[in-house]
């Protein structure tokens, strides 16, 4: 049932059960003698409060009344020891419990956590361990009536429980209590509960053993009798999306279909004998049902029949009985999976089936990977499309509305039989995260197929739960199969050149570890990884930064592009704990190691304008080119605009090519984020006025300083491909490249949705030279658990200095013919290759080798920049002379590397441009004009 709800870990009531169902096999009590305890008892501990990767903010003891009569509570005891046996607190009660209610007892605060824990029935000081000690509880008379050891604690009853975390709790698993921790206990997630969070109990049926369903031996099943005094499962999950029945104590028969031990939901799933194998209408009730019961879950397996005895509740909309009472019993007839042909489309359709076995069939595209990498969750698209953003495909407004309720009726989770976060949960870090590997990225886009059963489950959202928690790639329980789709290579076109718009995510050559006060993210053993919410913003180390840099290395030159437009370059000029650094040096280091791994002095990069902004974002957008193919004529140019004050400013720069007579003006550009600012309502992302106003900005200054010359704009404008900003450009006279020869592409995942934050539009004299457009996606649709900002943060380490998650966002691409050149005609559609037989990726030399160089790129990446050949610098051309000042006569900022000043082999954009055999003479030698590197950073 899809409503809010309040699991509870154990029945609040006393099932009656007969003494022929206390005799069959499999009823959950260790002894004969095992049973309700007379008195109060321990039902929950938790001393993790507080700390590191903690939700709730303190430590606590839940008391639990497994009578029929209310209890006093007055002069009850509850002490805490540590691991040694030392007693560290104690504290007396007051107050009374009623009948199978809670009593929740609050100790110390820690320094973390975000979520408070219920009102508490006593506040307490005890500060707890997280992972070792004991709680004992006192009756009036001083008799100890309960302990409980956890981890390597000296005080125990039996043995102690396993040993507990900041993320874990140890839970009583039923109301018996065998003077044994290791049995009467289970580990999972906190849940604690006051005196207010249970009903009082009622009393169920007896199951009437005789009554037993057997097999109909029909091909299609039909659920069997209830027996005598029971009460069936279609009439507990009734026909609503809430039972009818929450706060009641049943007793009901079913055919286990799934079970889980382990990784959190602690319990099993059942089925009415002899249901199943045929479709149902939105009307009917679902003949499934969970059962949260750590020891049911632990001693039956699937195929085994059950009577159930509990208390019915709602958890987070998931309709289930706490079972008190699990007995296995004989004689029930099978059940059946439906086949669904098609997803159930709605709520109502979907309830009917929740908690029932079902096998999907048809084709299902992955829409959503970012949750795998923390809850084991893939999102799934019924159909061979993934699911697209609204505002990608539809203007805002209703239009985009209607497609947002398409992709949910097209939406469901396959999830991993487990509630672990793999973030916190110290077992499940050290766990192999479910289905994803090199072999099985589980990349958007990419097709799967069920090959077994699975449940209808609701929990948060509708999920097809595997029969089991599904492990590693190859579990035995994952019910799925699915392709790696990688693309080999990069799109080609032909062209005499290629342009191409690449967001490389923070490349930061100064790190975080340099930074006073910087915090780090950290993976699984504390390493940092990344830095968090510094000036720097990314790697934190400097193994960090090589495991980054590798990737996007790799990545450029698999490219086969002639210039790249870079987005997220670092600003060293703006790095305030280091001034006076170049605002070139992340830049030139990174083009230092393209050329290293090329092999040869393939690239260069253009160099800052002599004036450049007051005021700059920490990272900047740049351009890089190959130093055969063409050459920078005249300076760069930023604009220098207020509409740019929460962005990057965009940055322009002519290129001529080479070896054909042609030019262009490149833009690159990086528009303000959806993630801050004004929230305009049109469903747009925040910030939506802003990208409006730089769009605007954009196209005024393009017509005034590059008239009659093809024009590309390209970059992350950060506006989906039917939003203003987007409609702005085209409306004045812009095509976008990629959306018109490679309809369907996309560069970013959001949301479970796909769409293109990254754009190259063409002017009128633009588009005449283009002869492709298409996207590379190696990033986008990629899981993040392959960026090295997650390395080690799960067992298995999924890092390659292969291009795969380099960064967040795809490469865009645009091939250029220019008229009158000898090259062959213009195609209208990219060839794109991918490789369904791609099993591994590159192990870091690019998939398309660069053209100018023979040798092989080797993939390796140093930490230091080396000697770069130097270039002597022309005389830059007057059609492009730097902007002096900022609109409104505000003076700009001269730039750390002077316009005109000797530079490497990296290129200055002040090439000479007096004739076709002017070329920028590559001589051998330092960057005598770069200073050197400080001491911090890489």
């Amino acid at each position: 049932m899809n409503t809010s709800g309040r699991m509870r870990r154990v029945l609040t009531g006393i099932a009656a059960v007969t003494t022929s169902a206390l005799a069959c096999a499999g009823l959950l009590v260790p002894s004969a003698n095992a049973g309700p305890a007379p008195h109060p008892l321990i039902n929950e501990v938790y001393g993790g409060g507080g700390n590191s990767g903690a939700t709730l903010t303190h430590d606590f003891v839940e008391l639990v009344n497994p009578t029929s009569e209310t209890i006093s509570l007055d002069g009850y005891v509850v002490e805490y020891y540590g691991a040694t046996g030392n007693r560290g607190n104690r504290c007396t009660l007051s107050g009374s419990v009623g009948p199978g209610g809670h009593f929740l007892v609050q100790q110390a605060k820690g320094a973390g956590g975000t979520q408070a824990l219920p009102t508490p029935d006593a506040t307490c000081g005890a500060n707890m361990s997280g992972t070792k000690g004991s709680v004992q509880l006192v009756g009036p008379d001083g008799t100890v009536v309960d302990l409980v050891g956890y981890g390597a604690a000296a005080k125990a009853e039996g043995k102690p429980t396993k040993a507990l975390s900041n993320t874990t709790s140890a839970q009583r698993g039923g109301l018996e209590d065998t003077d044994d921790n290791s049995a009467d206990f289970v580990i999972g997630t906190p849940s604690p509960m006051n005196s207010a969070s249970t009903p009082a109990p009622s009393t169920p049926g007896t199951p009437d053993q005789t009554a037993s369903p057997t097999p109909s031996g029909s091909a299609t099943p039909t659920a069997s009798e209830t027996p005598t005094g029971q009460t069936s499962i279609a009439d507990i999950q009734g026909t609503t999306d809430t039972s009818p029945m929450v706060g009641k104590v049943v007793t009901t028969t079913g055919v286990v279909t799934a079970v889980y031990p382990k990784g959190g939901f602690n319990g099993l799933y059942i089925q009415t004998p002899g249901s199943g194998g045929v479709a149902k209408t939105p009307t009917d009730a679902s003949d499934g049902i969970f059962v949260h019961s750590a020891k049911a879950a632990s001693a039956y397996t699937a195929g085994q029949c059950v009577v159930v005895s509990g208390e019915v509740s709602e958890f987070n909309g998931l309709t289930e009985i706490n079972g008190t009472s699990v007995t296995e019993t004989k004689g029930c007839a099978d059940v059946k999976p439906v086949k669904l042909a098609t997803l159930p489309r709605t709520d109502a359709q979907r309830e009917a089936y929740e908690s029932m076995l079902v096998e999907p069939q048809g084709t299902y595209t992955i829409s959503n990977n970012y949750q795998l990498n923390q809850f084991g969750t893939v999102g799934l698209a019924f159909g061979t499309e993934p699911l697209y953003q609204g505002t990608e495909v539809a203007r805002p407004g209703e239009d985009a509305k209607k497609v947002e309720d398409e992709n949910r009726a097209r939406s469901i989770n396959l999830d991993d039989g487990a509630s672990w976060n793999y973030q916190t949960n110290d077992e499940a870090k050290n766990s192999p995260l479910p289905y994803l590997s090199q072999d099985t990225p589980m990349r958007t886009g990419s097709h799967v197929g069920f090959t077994r059963p699975v449940i209808m489950d609701y929990r948060f959202g509708w999920n097809f739960q595997p029969t089991g928690m599904v492990s590693g790639a190859q579990s035995p329980h994952s019910p799925i199969t699915t392709t790696n789709d990688r693309p080999a290579k990069a799109p080609s076109f032909d062209s005499d050149l290629k342009l191409a718009s690449f967001n490389v995510l923070n490349y930061f050559t100064d790190l975080g570890k340099d930074e006073d006060g910087c915090k780090a993210y950290t993976d699984r053993t504390g390493t940092p990884v990344t830095a968090n919410f510094c000036t720097v913003r990314g790697a934190y180390t400097r193994e960090a930064f090589h495991d980054q840099q590798a990737k996007i290395v790799t990545a450029i030159n698999g490219l086969d592009a002639d210039v790249v437009a870079l987005m997220e370059v670092e600003n060293s000029a703006s790095i305030t704990y280091l001034p006076g650094q170049p605002r070139d040096k992340a830049l030139a280091h990174l083009v230092d190691e393209l050329n290293k791994a090329a092999g040869s002095q393939v690239w260069g990069y253009v160099a800052s304008p002599t004036v450049v902004p007051p005021h700059e974002d920490v990272i900047r957008t740049a351009f890089i080119y190959r130093l055969d193919s063409v050459r920078p004529e005249g300076p760069s140019l930023i604009l220098m605009d207020d509409a740019y004050a929460n962005a990057r400013q965009p940055l322009a720069q002519k290129f001529v090519a080479k070896d054909v007579r042609g030019s262009f003006v490149a833009v690159a550009n990086h528009f303000k984020s959806k993630g801050s600012g004004e929230d305009d309502g049109t469903g747009q992302g925040k910030s939506n006025p802003s990208r409006t106003v730089q769009a605007q900005a954009l196209i005024d200054w393009s017509a005034k300083e590059f008239a009659g010359e093809p024009v590309f704009l390209l970059g992350d404008f950060n506006a989906y491909g039917m939003e203003d900003p987007v409609m702005k450009i085209k409306d004045a006279g812009y095509t976008e490249v990629v959306e018109q020869l490679a309809p369907g592409a996309s560069t970013f995942q959001y949301g479970g949705r796909l769409g293109s934050l990254d754009h190259i539009f063409a002017n009128a004299a633009a588009m005449r030279m283009v002869s492709g457009a298409g996207v590379w996606d190696i990033n986008a649709d990629e899981s993040i658990a392959m960026q090295y900002s997650r390395r080690n943060y799960n067992v298995t380490d999924f890092h390659t200095s292969g291009p795969w998650a380099a960064s967040d966002h795809d490469p865009a691409l645009v091939g250029i013919t220019f008229p009158g050149a000898s090259t062959p005609q213009p195609s209208e559609t990219s060839s794109v290759e991918p490789s369904a037989s791609v099993s591994t990726p590159p192990s870091g030399e690019p998939s398309v080798s660069p053209t100018a160089s023979p040798a092989t790129p080797s993939g390796a990446v140093s930490d230091e920049p080396s000697a770069a050949a130097s270039v002597t610098p022309g005389t830059p051309a007057p059609s492009l002379t730097p902007v002096p000042s900022l609109p409104g006569g505000t003076p700009g900022t001269p730039s750390a590397t002077p316009a005109g000043a000797s530079a490497s082999a990296h290129g200055t954009g002040t090439d000479d441009v007096s004739g076709d055999a002017a070329q920028a003479a590559v001589v051998p030698g330092g960057s005598a004009d770069l200073p050197a590197l400080p001491a911090t950073g890489i």
